[in-house]
């Protein structure tokens, strides 16, 4: 049965869910981490940050007070966060619960409205926006929820699937968008070559 909305209890256990798998893949994420430097953080960063907000919102209980839900997730990420991604993140939790708060169910059009807002948030929040990072990816999740508002799209899991989609073909082109991040795929060629070769 297609889903048209989420209330927040929902939107509680899709943010739990979320948080769940980005410490999963940590230690993936922490292996494409090599801007602004190649420190290798960017997962546990962004991990500790989102568990400051999940721990906040399970603090609520069981509610479904949109509002509530909002703020937890937002001053949570804002007071957990951790370096630079955890910066963002929190910015991007924060662009989208003001928008999400004032909604007692999240529909295709509001979730665009709030994917908009989170992006614009998070670029105001660096000082020199980069294109080929995190940045860039939110920015092309929100352009294609956007996209499937206008066109009429009211079916979540539509929705979501098809966002997931171009975020994911956004990601795999990161590495042609920055400098740094094509001499490190460059560098890690060469060194795989180098290794079959002796």
């Amino acid at each position: 049965m297609a889903s048209s909305a989420i209330d927040g209890r929902q939107l509680t256990a899709l943010f739990i869910a979320g948080a769940a798998n980005l410490e999963a893949n940590k230690d993936w994420i922490n292996e494409l981490n090599v801007f602004p430097v190649p420190d290798g953080d960017t997962g546990t960063n962004m991990t500790l940050t989102i568990k400051s907000a999940v721990k906040e919102v399970q603090d609520l209980g069981n509610t479904d007070n949109m509002k509530d839900i909002c703020k937890a997730m937002s001053s949570g990420s804002l007071r957990g966060a951790r370096g630079n991604s955890g910066v963002i993140l929190s910015q991007l939790i924060r662009g989208f619960s003001k928008v999400a708060r004032d909604h007692d169910k999240l529909t295709v059009p509001i979730l665009a409205d709030a994917f908009d807002r989170a992006v614009v948030t998070a670029y105001k929040a660096v000082m020199k926006p980069k294109e080929g990072t995190i940045l860039t990816v939110a920015k092309a999740a929100a352009d294609k929820s956007r996209e499937l508002a206008d066109q009429g799209v009211t079916d979540l899991d539509e929705f979501f699937s098809q966002v997931l989609k171009e975020a994911e073909d956004v990601l795999a082109k990161t590495p042609d968008m920055l400098p740094v991040l094509k001499e490190a795929r460059a560098s890690s060629i060469r060194a795989e070559r180098d290794w079959c070769s002796s």
